[in-house]
This record gives C-alpha cells, structure tokens and sequence, in this order.
C-alpha cells in the first residue's frame, strides 16, 4: 500500500472553488478506480485557503493510474493546480496494521 498526502495552499478567495472540484473528484476517483482504496479531502477549520488530501493506493502502478485519468488531467491539473499557491505531495508506506 502506498499513502499520499498531499497539501493545497489556494490562492486567496479561491477555497470555495477549489473545494467544489475536490467534491466532484472525490466520488470519481473512489467509483472508477479501483486501486485507489481511500480519497478523502480535508479543508483546514484554522485557514480556509489549505486543503490536505489523504489518499490510499494498492501499489505504485495504482498511483500512475490514478495521474492518467481523465478526472486527475481535468480537475486536478486543469481546474485545481491554476488555483493554487503551493501544492506539496508526500508519500508513505504502512509501518503497522
């Protein structure tokens, strides 16, 4: 399993947006791509302009995958990226459970 955490500064005045495309991504990624376990999206209760998405992958050719997508190529670098400030990404592998 492979864990990304990825995290989203958005341009000022631009978080309502940005949180509309990751609601419509969200539901796409968990119905038409099965190597993706978990795709959930948090929106910062302290600076509403951060996101941090906690996202969960069988294997790395999972990950690939989910970058090909026609949802990831429209929402995510057509829609999202030109909204951001900063976008950090980080992956992890399960020490437990």
């Amino acid at each position: 399993m492979i864990v990304l955490i990825a995290k989203y500064h958005v341009k000022p005045g631009q978080g309502d947006a940005v949180e509309a495309a990751l609601r419509r991504m969200a539901p796409l990624v968990l119905a038409q791509e099965p190597g993706c376990t978990q795709y959930r999206v948090h929106r910062s209760t302290e600076d509403p302009d951060w996101f941090l998405l906690y996202e969960e992958y069988a294997d790395q050719a999972a990950v690939e995958a989910h970058r090909r997508m026609p949802q990831f190529q429209e929402i995510i670098e057509g829609t999202v990226v030109p909204l951001l400030d900063k976008r950090e990404r980080e992956f992890y592998e399960p020490v437990t459970g």
